[in-house]
């Protein structure tokens, strides 16, 4: 597994003898070029195959560096690409193979679960590998949080919710590394905590102190017991707070929350 400088983003190598398939490769081009030293120049391997979680540009850096590599990713993958704010373009590798539901690939002693699970991007996929018992979540997760982002937060949900079924030990993140099993459940904690909040607060608050008083919403009110946020995860909870003032997330929860109350 290596963690990249550029926004900790992961990738995640697979080996059978000299061949690699890679999960996703990294967010920058000097990531990249670190990835292809080592797998490459260092450990004298060739990338075969990269499999795209989900089609952003701070996970495919490495499409660039492995021009001959057999690229995977969902149909839906330019939603994804086109959905970022900040698209790059010069990354943009269009895909050799696109699946829809599920893909199965065996790679010397793994057997790679290729799952369509859609939740923080329409493309996104979760690579399961019960041989190695573990998942790669994608950005489905950000280590013990999620990020909001254009998502649907209810869809998140039930990505998390569906990984958690498969019953991994080991969990790998699309950022800063790998987890063990209850990150899944701490991520579904902070996104109803964050939730729940949030309606509490269209629910109570005045017009006026909304902005004040979601901005003002801490990490440490939504994580679950025992956590202790790291960095990223504090950065991206802000990021959090700037998504649901921007795009009034969880107002259609609030309004639901008003007509149940009425009921």
């Amino acid at each position: 597994m290596f963690v990249g400088d550029e926004h900790e983003s992961v990738a995640t190598a697979f080996i059978d003898g000299d061949d690699v398939l890679l999960v996703d490769s990294l967010g920058s081009q000097a990531d990249a070029r670190w990835l292809h030293d080592v797998l490459c120049l260092q450990m004298g391997k060739t990338v075969r195959v990269i499999v795209a979680t989900h089609y952003m540009s701070d996970h495919m850096a490495g499409l660039t560096q492995f021009p001959d590599a057999m690229t995977l990713a969902h149909r839906h993958h330019r939603h994804a690409f086109l959905s970022q704010n900040r698209p790059a373009d010069a990354l943009y590798r269009e895909p050799k193979v696109i699946f829809g539901d599920a893909m199965a690939i065996r790679w010397g002693r793994n057997e790679l679960r290729l799952l369509y699970n859609p939740g923080k991007t329409m493309d996104h996929i979760s690579v399961d590998v019960p041989t190695a018992d573990l998942v790669c979540a994608g950005d489905n997760i950000v280590g013990n949080i999620v990020y909001l982002s254009r998502a649907d937060p209810a869809l998140m949900r039930a990505a998390i919710g569906r990984m958690r079924q498969f019953g991994r030990s080991t969990v790998i993140g699309g950022h800063i590394g790998r987890f063990p099993a209850v990150v899944l459940d701490h991520a579904i904690h902070y996104l109803d905590r964050l939730r729940e909040t949030v309606v509490r607060i269209r629910s109570q608050a005045p017009v006026q102190e909304l902005e004040a008083r979601i901005g003002a919403i801490r990490i440490e009110d939504c994580v679950a017991a025992g956590v202790e946020p790291v960095a990223f995860e504090r950065e991206w909870h802000q990021r959090n707070l700037e998504v649901i003032l921007a795009q009034s997330t969880f107002a259609l929860d609030t309004a639901l929350a008003a007509v149940g109350d009425r009921a």
